[in-house]
């Protein structure tokens, strides 16, 4: 039978002892609710020795400078700065996303797997381990979640890049050619506007999450005539936006994707596409969550500074 249970406070406050046994952290199927091997037992010696391990590494390097911070990141939503523990994911610079050490090749459950996480300073991620950390009940630290991923700027990329794809097929037609497709970006930038699906905050490589769905079209469907544009737009945009010098990442992410797949099996309606995300997004940062009170992380309380205060430390820098 399904044995469900709610998730509980897992941090004791006075004394952060955890209280494993009483840990419940998803359905999961066994003939019996207190099975040796369901997961809430094999949660519970994982997180005891990683108690362990993190108590010593603190203990022998507690004062170790992880890294500098710089007033342009303070100003540039504190992109790059090293200020967070997040157990479940890692996002590498060149590499892409790694989820315990395994890289998306190595572990692809596709859609679910793609978007079920990308460490823990993304809008998403971050809300939930925000809201979290004050011991809100799981479901309003998703829901929190889920918030931010509702902003175009993160959840609803993957239909940005859609509705300006739309744009280029009406002005194009439904087979535009090479040339015809680096004009149109071109066209694009010259307006002032971005080509949506392109870049990443931390990325400096093609995201890995497109390749996986790039191979998958590739595979199931290379005549679908939206993904030869996509495809065709691989070719051409990045040499066009590196010759801005003004792009770091001139590469496509996984939103310049994932739309595609959508389309392809009929699922037209984008305002659903944010659903199938939340879906994914959950495994990876509810995971994050038992693991950050599992640990014991205090509440999030990062200490801000106003424009002035900058100004007056760097000038006393400078005496």
């Amino acid at each position: 039978m399904w044995c469900w249970a709610k998730l509980p406070n897992l941090r004791n406050l006075q004394g952060l002892q955890i209280q494993l046994s009483n840990i419940s952290l998803l359905a999961v199927r066994n003939n019996t609710c207190g099975s040796k091997n369901d997961l809430k037992q094999v949660l519970k010696s994982k997180v005891a020795a990683e108690q362990e391990r993190i108590k010593k590494f603190r203990k022998e390097h507690g004062k170790f400078k992880v890294g500098e911070i710089t007033i342009d990141m303070m100003y540039g939503g504190m992109r790059g700065i090293k200020g967070l523990v997040y157990e479940t994911s890692l996002l590498d610079t060149n590499e892409g996303i790694r989820f315990r050490g395994l890289s998306i090749p190595e572990m692809l459950r596709l859609y679910l797997t793609l978007h079920c996480d990308h460490e823990g300073g993304n809008v998403s991620a971050h809300a939930v381990h925000l809201v979290g950390s004050a011991l809100s009940d799981p479901y309003l630290a998703f829901s929190a979640g889920m918030a931010g991923l509702a902003g175009p700027l993160h959840g609803l990329a993957n239909q940005e890049v859609l509705v300006w794809l739309s744009k280029l097929k009406q002005k194009l037609g439904e087979s535009p050619s090479e040339d015809q497709i680096k004009g149109y970006v071109e066209e694009t930038l010259k307006s002032g506007q971005v080509v949506p699906g392109y870049g990443h905050a931390v990325l400096r490589k093609t995201d890995p999450r497109y390749i996986s769905q790039k191979e998958f079209a590739e595979k199931h469907f290379p005549d679908y005539p939206l993904y030869k544009i996509v495809s065709t737009l691989y070719k051409v945009a990045p040499p066009v936006l590196q010759a801005t010098g003004k792009i770091q990442n001139p590469w496509p992410n996984v939103d310049a994707h994932s739309g595609v797949l959508m389309q392809y099996y009929g699922l037209t309606q984008m305002n659903f596409y944010t659903v199938f995300f939340g879906v994914s997004r959950a495994i990876g940062v509810l995971s994050a969550l038992i693991w950050s009170r599992a640990l014991g992380l205090p509440i999030e309380r990062p200490k801000s500074m106003t424009t002035d205060a900058l100004m007056e430390l760097v000038k006393s820098s400078k005496k």
